[in-house]
């Protein structure tokens, strides 16, 4: 029962996070850096703290008790976290929901199941998995193997992104995708698949705080928000600083007294695209109670944003057009991808 409740959480996650963009599709007349800016004030500032509050409304307390390295070192998981994340919007913007988050949360998926045992192979840790572990037992080798299949998939994926740019003319991509960009987005979707499996680390490495809650007697299906905090901080600056860059450079900051744009519309969409991306960290941390931090959790939260990601692409029509040898091959590529979802699953459970 522990085990589906787990992957019923995970799954509601990756639904908030594979349709978090879609509003932001409904916002006009805005620069990307302004959206994003108000959405990432939700995400990381507002809800998540006012989630905290409901769930576990002594989480400052355990947070100012808690040791200053603890703290450090989350934050310093959600900075480059954050850098992720923030490229993740862009990889989105310039590949679409399906092509995008393929090929982001596969690197995502991989790095994020290698990132914790590679961590543990330069400071061993007792009751932790290094990648030295990983290479001399069959479980440990087989999500190596779903890990490098996963890659396999993602080059498939970027195989048909290219086919898909050959074969349709730049009015057609634009109809889907507005700003589309090949060889830009997926520079940017590989740094963001590998920097965005550090959330994965933040989890872990805020695990003191997060037990901290559970022996103050608050209920451990809430665990975890209070280590979402401190991560969120740390991608809250990253992101905050860089918008703000943009926004004084592109003058854009004038977008938000632009009485020619809807300006109360564009916030409601911003606000509301905000909190979906903040509630897939919201389930992930109630799956994560019921089966732990490992690759299996990691994995069932971002195959299950690949999927609705993707149904979302088909929605929109982003391979409307296109030969019908090139949806297969990214049928193909999703396909393997979520396979080696499964092989790193079973093999992180043996």
């Amino acid at each position: 029962m522990q085990a589906l409740l787990g992957v019923l959480y995970h799954s509601l996650g990756g639904i908030a996070s594979g349709s978090f963009y879609m509003p932001y599709n409904k916002v006009k007349g805005w620069a990307w850096e302004s959206f994003w800016m108000l959405g990432g004030l939700f995400s990381w500032l507002i809800v998540p703290p006012l989630v905290a509050w409901i769930t576990v409304p002594g989480f400052m307390d355990i947070i100012i008790a808690s040791s200053s390295q603890i703290l450090l070192i989350t934050f310093l998981m959600g900075l480059l976290w954050g850098v992720g994340g923030l490229s993740y919007g862009l990889g989105v913007r310039y590949l679409g929901m399906s092509l995008g988050n393929s090929v982001v949360l596969g690197f995502c998926a991989a790095f994020g199941a290698l990132v914790p045992s590679i961590y543990y192979s330069i400071i061993p840790t007792e009751g932790k998995v290094s990648f030295t572990d990983m290479l001399g037992s069959p479980g440990g080798q087989l999500v190596l193997l779903g890990v490098f299949v996963c890659l396999v998939g993602i080059a498939i994926s970027g195989k048909a992104g290219m086919m898909k740019e050959h074969e349709l003319t730049d009015e057609e991509k634009k109809k889907s995708v507005a700003e589309f960009s090949l060889v830009k987005g997926l520079i940017i979707a590989v740094i963001s698949g590998i920097l965005s499996a550090f959330f994965n680390f933040g989890i872990e490495a805020g695990k003191p705080l997060a037990e901290a809650a559970v022996e103050a007697g608050y209920n451990p299906l809430y665990q975890n928000n209070v280590t979402f905090v401190v991560i969120l901080w740390g991608g809250l600056s990253t992101n905050f600083i860089w918008t703000t860059i943009l926004s004084l450079k592109n003058k854009s900051y004038k977008d938000f007294t632009n009485k020619s744009t809807p300006i109360k519309k564009n916030i409601m969409f911003s606000a509301f695209a905000g909190t979906l991306w903040f509630m897939q960290f919201f389930f992930y941390g109630m799956g994560e109670s019921k089966l732990g931090n490992g690759a299996s959790s990691w994995i069932l939260h971002m195959s299950t944003i690949i999927l609705t990601a993707n149904m979302w692409g088909i929605y929109r029509k982003e391979w409307s057009g296109v030969a019908r040898k090139t949806k297969l091959t990214i049928i193909a590529g999703i396909a393997i991808i979520l396979f080696s979802v499964a092989l790193v699953g079973i093999g992180n459970s043996m």
